[in-house]
């Protein structure tokens, strides 16, 4: 029933049937002979430099006409016209999503042309796309024929012998590296309850009550994947929403929802050559009673990277941007936290770049690491932006509160120059301003 449930709420995001839709356009479709130009758009850097930067822009006030054609970006360079692949991101107003590829340097000035065209006209997509499977428990995210990610939304059973306390669903595992190495893990023996790329609470005040929804071996709380709100594949992005419940077992009725949380989940396609993956990650928590809650001070929770069994104090070297590393990191702010360690791809070691948003709740957040020495020095990469690490986040009903943050995944090794480079393209979108054309 479950697997079921989940069939039936999971679509497919399609633009052009989107826009049709809202449009009453799904008959009667007469396309124009020609191109019309509908809006021009110019993107500035300001003072910082950017790098195959993924960028949107709401399209709020600008008629798209997409029964005249299809929609098509071109940078407009020196009298010439440059197709840009774009796509449209779903909402109310939909935003138009693209890559600005290359460099950008900084005071630098790029001009677009947003077009309808006639699809005899259209220009085919220069390069692969996203692409999204689903066999039931997971949604499987690929580029060019490469993994990407998986996202489990149904419960995970547990390993022969364990109590089934530790099941749950609504993580991310397997991430791999482009070269096709697991950077993720699951349920490992010393921690049943660690799962890939996921997002729980440790200390929480709900009702009154301490509920727990980290540890589920106290059975105190849980989370579990309720839904699949939507999901994405196309030539620039693609990805989820999905909605989660935490759940306080504690209750006299055996469960009752605490926080309901959405997942937003973007990967770019910020590479040609599929040699590095870029994943925007986005949790946003609404209080599921009156009561609301408050996320207690505590030293681990939140946002999390349990890491290969193949990393430890050996082969795997860790640094923040304020320059601590794996010895003296814990418990210390920072903006970004590069993790990277030895695997079978060609270079011999692949990393994960972790970024956090300006935007998030006591900003620069704190980091939970497993130092040198942790868990007898083997098995032992975990990482955790934590903002309630020194202090307590109400959070009221009616409410919204998110975080953000970013991903970026790679074989080899990038440089602190990059890593700064990629976290300010995150943290400071370039200014852009979009004007229709009538």
């Amino acid at each position: 029933m479950l697997q079921q449930f989940y069939r039936l709420h999971i679509f497919i995001v399609s633009t052009i049937i989107l826009f049709m839709s809202a449009e009453g356009l799904f008959s009667d479709i007469s396309f124009a002979q020609e191109s019309s130009e509908i809006a021009e758009i110019t993107v500035k850097s300001g003072e910082l430099k950017y790098y195959n930067a993924p960028v949107n822009k709401s399209l709020q006030g600008i008629q798209l006409k997409l029964h005249e054609g299809v929609l098509q970006l071109y940078e407009t360079t020196d009298g010439h016209e440059i197709l840009v692949n774009s796509q449209l991101k779903p909402g109310n107003p939909a935003q138009l999503a693209w890559i600005l590829d290359g460099r950008t340097e900084p005071g630098t000035t790029r001009n677009y042309v947003l077009k309808v065209v006639h699809p005899d006209q259209a220009d085919a997509p220069a390069k692969p796309g996203i692409s999204v499977e689903d066999d039931g428990n997971s949604l499987l995210f690929t580029m060019a024929d490469k993994p990407v990610l998986n996202y489990r939304y149904t419960e995970m059973d547990v390993p022969d012998g364990v109590d089934e306390i530790f099941k749950r669903g609504g993580y991310i595992h397997p991430i791999w590296s482009p070269g096709g190495e697991v950077l993720s893990r699951i349920q490992p023996s010393d921690h049943y309850h660690h799962y890939g790329i996921w997002n729980p609470w440790t200390q929480t005040d709900f009702k009154g009550r301490q509920v727990d929804f980290w540890n589920l071996g106290d059975r105190k709380g849980t989370v579990r994947a309720k839904q699949i709100a939507e999901r994405h594949e196309g030539i620039v992005y693609g990805g989820f929403k999905s909605v989660h419940d935490h759940i306080d077992l504690t209750d006299s009725s055996g469960g009752k929802v605490a926080i309901t949380e959405q997942w937003e989940v973007n990967i770019w396609n910020v590479d040609p050559d599929q040699n590095v993956w870029m994943i925007d990650f986005t949790s946003t928590l609404n209080p599921a009673t009156e009561d609301g809650i408050t996320i207690k001070e505590y030293r681990y929770q939140g946002f999390s990277l349990r890491a290969t069994e193949k990393w430890n104090d050996d082969n795997t070297d860790l640094l923040t941007s304020e320059g601590f590393d794996k010895s003296d990191a814990n418990a210390t702010r920072a903006r970004w936290i590069d993790v990277n360690g030895i695997s079978d791809v060609e270079q011999g070691t692949s990393g994960i770049l972790f970024m956090t948003n300006p935007a998030n709740f006591n900003y620069p957040e704190q980091l939970r690491i497993w130092p040198v020495g942790a868990n007898q020095g083997i098995e032992n990469v975990f990482i955790n932006f934590n903002p309630a690490q020194d202090r307590d986040w109400d959070l009221d009903y009616g409410n919204s509160y998110s975080l953000k943050y970013r991903i970026f995944v790679y074989d080899g090794r990038i440089s602190e120059e990059e890593a700064n480079l990629y976290w300010s393209n995150f943290a400071h979108p370039p200014s852009i301003q979009i004007t229709p054309v009538n």
